[in-house]
């Protein structure tokens, strides 16, 4: 007897149904997997005779072949060990095959008959939503992330014995559902707040400006100076993501297991801290079976990279391309795949390999071609996209026993919000989110100079050298800052302070920029 079963899997952030046919017919026992499978889905032959047999049930008997169409796509990963156990025993009439029509499953089994949790369940869902599917089977792991899809009734599958009885209608389970709007209602709950980092006033500023803006920050600063306090802090000021923009980081987490039953959908805007040791791949995604790297899971969030210099030349220049489209492309000989990556850069370097230079605390003992060889690590073209550069000073003793706290991250968030509520207003007719993401036909709209701030960028320009694309930065930075001030114009002041953040990338890198 012939059986169809619906299935799917994933191709970059979007999946896509696999039809899972199973072919029953007399001969020696055996089974025969066709379809482009890799290893893991060979294996399933294994999985699924034991489950079946240790589910209660006696294995059918004859010879079995399973086409995973499209056959020219290659199948991999355990997803389809649930869909095969059915379609086996749908073929022999164990399971009524006139159930499984509208219906998708995924699911690893074990020798016991458990269904066990798979990934990309999410962004599966969605396309069967999208394919006119009614009805999802998953394991019961998945079954809060796959009922963010509302289009679909979600069935928990526990184990094969009571999966099957459901399906013969002698067991009932209720669809699994979540409360989106709960969930995501629920104010974001930070361990962390900026009002626990002493002093700093100068780049707790900083970071406000960049937080309002989405724009991407240096900071430079000899050891124990607080510039990852500040960094790991810089999430609890952005406002917090909309219903979209989660659901969008979800289906990226979804692909890679990082969700568990638990935090069901990601709430709060995405901090990744990658070691200097990362690859380019463990950065910008890749490998075998193509899956998104540091920059994507820092979607719509930070990704903060501390000992700026000491990350591979290779790793830092792969970076340029997501800074610039806010997307990675990665071609491999038979798939090409796209993964989203809109994130805020943040990186912490010291001045010199001591960390010392320039500290009024302590002694620089390196050498000036050491502090040069040092700063080349970085490349001009990257430092060019980098919006916002500050020093972050040693505080002294005496700053730290007595420098007030000054404003709570709640505080902060509140302002920043309402400038990004300005820019939404600004950009509701395109697709860019923040000031850092303008074009350059927005710039010439949107950036409004006074007389006094025109003749001030213009002398900062003669006077600094500035290229282009910092001279479009400068412009993007200043329009953030009246955003935070309430202005509809960029006045002189702003021109100003953008052109401070300019300078001291200017003042400390001048050899490479």
């Amino acid at each position: 007897m012939f059986v169809k079963v619906k299935s799917a899997a994933l191709s970059g952030l979007t999946g896509y149904i696999v039809d899972v046919e199973v072919d029953a017919h007399k001969g020696l026992p055996g089974q025969s997997i066709v379809g482009l499978p890799d290893a893991a889905v060979k294996e399933s032959r294994d999985r699924v005779k034991a489950a079946v047999s240790n589910s209660g049930l006696d294995f059918p008997p004859g010879y079995f072949t399973i086409n995973l169409a499209p056959a020219d796509i290659r199948k991999e990963g355990p997803v389809y060990d649930l869909p095969i156990a059915v379609g086996i025993l749908a073929s022999h009439g164990i399971i009524r095959a006139s159930l499984l029509s509208d219906t998708i499953f995924l699911g690893e089994l074990s020798l016991d008959g458990a269904v066990r949790p798979v990934s990309g369940v999410l962004p599966i869902c969605l396309e069967a939503a999208k394919n006119g599917i009614k009805r999802a089977v998953v394991p019961k792991d998945n079954a809060s992330e796959a009922a963010l899809v509302k289009e679909l009734e979600i069935i928990p599958a526990e184990d094969l014995s009571g999966l099957i009885g459901f399906l013969n209608g002698g067991t009932k389970v209720k669809p699994h559902t979540v409360d989106i709007e709960e969930l995501f209602s629920k104010e974001p709950e930070y361990e962390l707040d900026l009002s626990e980092v002493k002093g700093q006033f100068h780049a707790k500023r900083a970071l406000e400006i960049a937080a309002a803006g989405g724009h991407n920050i240096l900071m430079i600063g000899p050891p124990g100076s607080g510039k990852t306090m500040l960094a790991r802090r810089l999430p609890t000021i952005m406002p917090p993501l909309s219903l979209s923009e989660a659901l969008e980081v979800t289906k990226l987490y979804s692909i890679t297991g990082f969700l568990s039953s638990k935090n069901t959908l990601v709430t709060k805007r995405p901090f990744r801290s990658p070691h200097h040791t990362t690859s380019d791949i463990g950065i910008v995604g890749g490998g075998r079976v193509p899956r998104p790297g540091e920059v994507s899971l820092a979607h719509f969030g930070v990704l903060f990279l501390d000992e700026f210099p000491e990350f591979s030349r290779d790793v830092l220049e792969v970076l340029r391309q997501p800074l610039e489209e806010n997307e990675v492309s990665i071609c491999r000989a038979l798939t090409s795949v796209t993964f989203p990556a809109e994130f805020m850069l943040v990186a912490a370097m010291n001045p010199c390999p001591c960390g010392n230079y320039g500290d009024r605390l302590r002694e620089c003992q390196c050498p000036s071609w050491k502090i040069q060889r040092y700063l080349q690590k970085l490349s001009g073209p990257l430092l060019d996209r980098i919006d916002i550069c500050i020093e972050v000073p040693r505080l002294g003793k005496e700053d730290l026993v007595s420098c007030p706290a000054g404003e709570t991250s709640s505080q902060i968030r509140q302002r920043v919000s309402k400038a990004r509520q300005r820019q939404r207003e600004r950009f509701s007719a395109s697709k860019i989110s923040s000031n850092a993401k303008m074009t350059p036909k927005y710039i010439k709209k949107c950036c409004l100079l006074e007389k006094p701030a025109e003749e001030l960028l213009k002398s900062a320009v003669l006077h600094l050298g500035m290229s282009g694309r910092a001279y479009d930065r400068v412009l993007k930075v200043a329009l953030t800052v009246a955003d935070l001030d309430g202005s509809q114009v960029i006045r002189e002041n702003h021109i100003a302070e953008a052109v401070q953040y300019r300078n001291v990338l200017i003042q400390k890198c001048s050899a490479i920029i």
